[in-house]
């Protein structure tokens, strides 16, 4: 079965946009819990323009599935990931211009920084993360810091035309995913993915978790968050029908560990 992360940033974007105390990001995680969602996702970015430390806080000890923290490699980040210690850290690139984190970590150019930090977030028994575009050498590169697992960007897919384009790039992402389990990485998605273009996604085989924040959060306005939540569910239930996974994630994380 894929796991779903409902990434909540947004709702707390929502939040910030009038200074309010609401819609309040843990509520949010509370209502997408109740609809299914295997997985919360918030990322604590250096800026804080979304989440707080209080959210990050709250959302520890609230949570009852896996919390899932996205964050730069950032000294000061990783010390408030090593005190909060959810079950998962996905570090991501983060530049302050951008409105969402656009593309993957260079984890190639990275690697010396990287390994340290990954080295110290293992060491509290964290399972780490990096967000990556599908290609080789950074999925490789990956592997040689010690991640546990890569999570594919699929931005190339969500924002290419229909037709030969997203057909490259679904191939794309299929033969990351081959380079990840040779590399012995659990293989995760995220970026840009919505009801209308998940199934193509989530039928390749190999994919443990989705992360999803934008297009559940969107959906929510007209729905509700735990209906929303139900219906990505559902769509990634249904495509996971078509395949059989490659490997047992528990096994790679057990070789991994």
């Amino acid at each position: 079965m894929i796991r779903l992360g409902v990434n909540i940033d947004h709702v707390a974007t929502i939040r910030q946009a009038r200074g309010a105390d609401e819609p309040d990001p843990v509520w949010a995680a509370v209502e997408a819990e109740l609809g299914g969602a295997d997985t919360i996702t918030f990322h604590l970015r250096e800026d804080r323009r979304h989440v707080s430390d209080r959210d990050a806080e709250i959302l520890r000890r609230t949570v009852a599935g896996r919390l899932n923290m996205e964050m730069s490699a950032d000294a000061d980040i990783v010390s408030i990931a090593l005190r909060l210690k959810p079950h998962q850290c996905t570090l991501v690139p983060e530049r302050r211009q951008e409105l969402t984190t656009e593309g993957g970590l260079n984890v190639v150019d990275g690697a010396a920084r990287l390994r340290g930090v990954v080295r110290k977030l293992r060491g509290a028994n964290i399972e780490v993360s990096a967000f990556v575009e599908p290609d080789a050498n950074q999925i490789r590169a990956a592997a040689k810091c010690g991640f546990h697992a890569v999570e594919l960007w699929t931005g190339g897919y969500a924002h290419a035309s229909p037709g030969p384009q997203a057909d490259r790039a679904l191939r794309t992402l299929g033969d990351a995913i081959e380079v990840a389990f040779e590399s012995g990485l659990i293989v995760h998605a995220g970026h840009g993915l919505t009801y209308r273009n998940v199934d193509a996604v989530a039928a390749l085989a190999g994919f443990t978790e989705f992360n999803i924040g934008h297009s559940i959060v969107s959906r929510s306005v007209f729905v509700g968050l735990r209906e929303a939540v139900r219906e990505m569910k559902r769509l990634l239930d249904r495509a996971s029908q078509h395949h059989v996974a490659l490997v047992d994630s528990e096994d790679l994380l057990g070789r991994n560990g």
